[in-house]
């Protein structure tokens, strides 16, 4: 099956200013921009010679944007290749010429470092995610989306086991390596491998430093430039009015599903049921987050975590509720499953507390609301409250 991205519209919402656009690659955002803006003028760092030619010279933005005055929108792609460029949009912003400027990039370390200061207020920031089950509507497949996560790149392509397999080493080619990111490229290739046995768990870089044979330091240098690269993501712990001793350590997730399978090694000694646990709820982690991107970051996600290892997987606190989630690999739900979140509404009474289990209907169970999986992801759209449909 091959889906054409321009079909599918996104949630992400299109601001009325200037603005940049982060995503990891593949998530669409040329795609995006290219079906939003129409007859913009394109400028595409990817293009090696395009590269070359701004590199050596941003000054030709300034000429560019006079050689074509009736083009009143300017996207830039992958601006973090040539940062330099930041100063002089920055002033063409300021010469208020009715221009918007639409700088994408799938990492934002160069231009924390030397850019975001330059645009600070001037230009607001968006980000791209994998598909979400409401974009896709009656093309989503739960159990394809379980296998290859929701990467548009990888879920329209006729072999995405060869997308994903390739996009981790395309990462490390084309911007750890050239970019001159980490001394030892093979460390950080072996780092990969080791850090997607962290998904969905709490994360400790000690282990993982002793895993991967480097000092801690490295480890937490090179998680660093995974999420400076929009590859992974830590969950901070639940703290707000704690009544009991909790974890101090984040949760840890790559951005996709797909992505996690691709690095995770298998082996005769791995079960298939843990590892499509963990891509279940790295599933709905991805969902969660892009839900709240697009719906204008109103909430904190957050997980929460006893000392004594009682857990609830995703805590949802803003203006608009307060909920606990509890992620179920099965499609029975037994009453040890709820631990976490009866515990959980002990402590904050306000909270509502759900389930999302394998299974086909929906229970009321001890006060918690137990839904299917693939109905609640098929039912999260970016601004609309959790309370209005479930």
């Amino acid at each position: 099956m091959r889906l054409k991205m321009e079909m599918i519209k996104r949630f992400l919402p299109t601001p009325d200013k200037s603005f940049f656009l982060f995503g990891p690659r593949g998530t669409g955002k040329t795609t995006w921009t290219q079906a939003i803006f129409e007859g913009a003028l394109r400028i595409d760092l990817l293009s090696p010679e395009v590269f070359r030619r701004f590199a050596a010279r941003p000054e030709r933005l300034r000429e560019a944007v006079a050689g074509a005055p009736h083009k009143k929108t300017v996207i830039v792609d992958e601006v973090q290749k040539v940062p330099t460029l930041l100063p002089l949009i920055h002033a063409l912003i300021e010469e208020k010429r009715g221009m918007t400027f639409i700088l994408t990039g799938s990492s934002s370390r160069k231009i924390k470092r030397t850019g975001a200061d330059l645009l600070a207020g001037r230009a607001v920031v968006r980000t791209m995610h994998p598909f979400m089950a409401a974009e896709l509507s009656s093309r989503f497949d739960f159990e394809r989306a379980l296998r290859y996560g929701l990467l548009p790149l990888a879920w329209q392509a006729k072999d995405p086991d060869d997308v994903l397999r390739a996009y981790a080493a395309l990462y490390v080619r084309e911007e750890v390596q050239a970019e001159g990111l980490v001394r030892n490229v093979g460390n950080f290739s072996r780092f990969l491998e080791e850090i997607s046995f962290s998904q969905a768990g709490v994360l400790n870089l000690s282990n993982v430093a002793r895993e991967c044979e480097v000092e801690r330091k490295v480890v937490e240098g090179y998680l660093g430039i995974l999420e400076d690269l929009l590859l992974a993501f830590r969950l901070p712990i639940f703290t707000k009015r704690a009544k009991r001793a909790v974890s101090v350590h984040p949760k840890f997730y790559l951005f996709d599903t797909g992505v996690f399978r691709s690095l995770r090694p298998c082996g005769p000694l791995d079960r298939p049921q843990e590892i499509d646990g963990l891509a279940l709820e790295g599933l709905v982690a991805q969902h969660l987050r892009a839900w709240n991107a697009y719906g204008g970051d109103r909430h904190r996600l957050a997980f929460w975590r006893t000392r004594s290892g009682v857990e609830v997987d995703f805590v949802i606190y803003g203006p608009d509720g307060f909920w606990a989630i509890e992620v179920k690999n099965a499609d029975r739900v037994r009453d040890e499953d709820l631990r976490g979140l009866r515990a959980f509404r002990e402590d904050y009474p306000e909270a509502k507390t759900l389930l999302l289990y394998r299974g086909q209907e929906r229970l009321k169970r001890h006060g918690t609301l137990c839904m299917p999986c693939e109905e609640f992801m098929r039912g999260l759209v970016p601004g609309r409250l959790l309370e209005t449909w479930l």
